[in-house]
């Protein structure tokens, strides 16, 4: 019976051959590479609109700045992050070819996110007296809080998108999220141009552009997903059924959220540390070339790490461990190889690189001092990312949570915090603590993954899944 269970004879051409490497090779890039335009893409909604608020004045692109790293770190990371949840059940449901419970996972993300985004609305609404708490300039407080509360569209947009996107990531219909959020960012640029100066709306205008462009990317989505044939086993809505799996899906998407936003808000530390240095400016600057690099970078490796989640939890979900550890393998091989060109090439450039981000002599030099731990981090980020995507394939975001609580805030905080102030290496200090919280990350994340008994993994997986429906249709009956 486990045998048939996990799939029997049929796992010998999962067997580790060239062969079997280069088909799996295949799946992962065909995967990946849509899914880093589509981050991009996404990514691009916000600098647009900080890009062109910047040309009404620095107030504005001040008050923009703050109000965009706000509402990341208290709104649509943790939106995200629960998002994640759905990497796990809805992968491994359409692996086990459960396409009726696939589509009530992702119906149940979305009812599930929309109250959470309520009390959001109320930090939000009220962003301009905290910051103001938090020792921010007033009048930067004051339009970092109306950019808020005007892109509070945007946030319950953010429920159906992510939700949408997790939906097709997890059957390999990376054309249609491809289209969908290019087609959103085409049509934010002339958006965001013609609200903010044509009207005269301001960083309104940007706010509003941005939350119609994500609801744009929703509806196209939305209407795929209706008349689409592919989508046609997975799209059925049987409400009762999703309140059986409330439960489930904050088991896994909690834990998840928690994993992104540790991660996420170490790196907004990172700069507000840098503030408190005495010479502010240079420091802050310079980190924010650095965080910049990273940050563009990183959309590759997160690309890849979706392509890793999506085909671990569908091999687990159809019973194929083999199958889901050779995925693993190759989005490694993946994670190593890419960004050892990318670290080549920024050592290879580090003294001119600066100068893309500013002709100040003194930060050009400092950038290319920072440059060599760029191309470690650069590393430990790719791995460390691919492995995050491993564990939300596997249904792991429990032990990621842990794992992203002890990196960064009980070794990269206190290590940056330690070797900045207290042995006086200002910024590099800061840097080197959250590279060393990224590395203990990347390196327990791998312990776990290499410890993994995947045939336990597929077994589990089947289980649940095939229980939970069992279940809905006992209730139905």
């Amino acid at each position: 019976m486990e045998e048939a269970l996990l799939g029997g004879k049929e796992e010998e051409k999962w067997k580790l051959t060239w062969n079997g490497f280069g088909e799996e090779l295949k799946k992962v890039s065909y995967m990946a590479l849509p899914m880093v335009a589509v981050s991009v893409s996404q990514y691009l909604l916000q600098v647009i609109s900080v890009m062109m608020v910047g040309h009404l004045g620095e107030l504005a692109l001040s008050g923009i700045a703050i109000g965009s790293s706000f509402t990341n770190v208290t709104g649509f990371s943790f939106i995200f992050g629960m998002a994640g949840a759905l990497e796990t059940l809805c992968g491994q449901a359409y692996g086990a070819q459960q396409y009726q419970k696939f589509g009530t996972y992702t119906y149940c993300s979305i009812i599930c996110l929309i109250p959470v985004c309520i009390p959001i609305c109320f930090l939000w609404i009220f962003m301009d007296k905290l910051l103001v708490l938090m020792g921010q300039d007033p009048e930067i407080a004051m339009v970092a809080g109306r950019y808020a509360i005007w892109l509070i569209p945007a946030l319950f947009a953010y429920p159906f998108l992510q939700s949408l996107i997790r939906y097709f990531q997890c059957q390999g219909l990376t054309l249609p999220l491809f289209l969908s959020s290019s087609a959103a960012l085409c049509l934010h640029i002339p958006l965001c141009w013609t609200l903010l100066y044509k009207t005269k709306l301001g960083i309104i205008g940007a706010a509003l552009s941005i939350g119609l462009s994500l609801w744009f990317n929703v509806i196209l989505l939305g209407t795929y997903m209706s008349y689409s044939s592919l989508c046609e086993k997975s799209r059925a809505l049987i409400f009762n059924h999703i309140f059986l799996i409330i439960k489930e899906f904050f088991s896994y998407g909690l834990p998840s959220a928690v994993m992104v936003c540790l991660e996420w808000w170490s790196f907004e530390l990172l700069i507000l540390l840098s503030g408190l240095l005495p010479n502010s400016m240079l420091e802050t600057s310079v980190l924010s070339v650095c965080l910049t690099i990273t940050s563009l970078h990183f959309f590759v490796p997160y690309g890849i790490s979706a392509a890793a989640s999506t085909r671990v939890s569908n091999e687990l979900g159809a019973g194929n461990p083999q199958a889901a550890q050779l995925s693993v393998i190759v989005a490694m091989v993946i994670a190593a190889i890419e960004p050892l060109v990318v670290a080549i090439v920024l050592f290879c450039c580090r003294y001119d690189f600066g100068y893309l981000f500013s002709n100040e002599k003194e930060i050009v030099n400092y950038v290319a001092e920072m440059i060599p731990l760029l191309c470690i981090s650069v590393l430990m980020d790719s791995l460390q990312a691919v492995l995050s995507g491993v564990s939300r394939g596997t249904g792991w975001q429990h032990i990621g949570a842990y794992v992203n609580l002890g990196a960064y805030y009980l070794v990269g905080v206190p290590v940056a915090a330690v070797l900045c102030f207290g042995l006086n290496l200002r910024g590099k200090g800061l840097w080197m603590g959250i590279l060393a919280g990224s590395t203990v990350q990347a390196s327990l994340l791998a312990l776990v993954t290499g410890i993994t008994n995947w045939q336990k993994q597929a077994r589990n997986a089947r289980e649940r899944i095939l229980e939970g429906s069992i279940t809905a249709k006992n209730e139905s009956a």
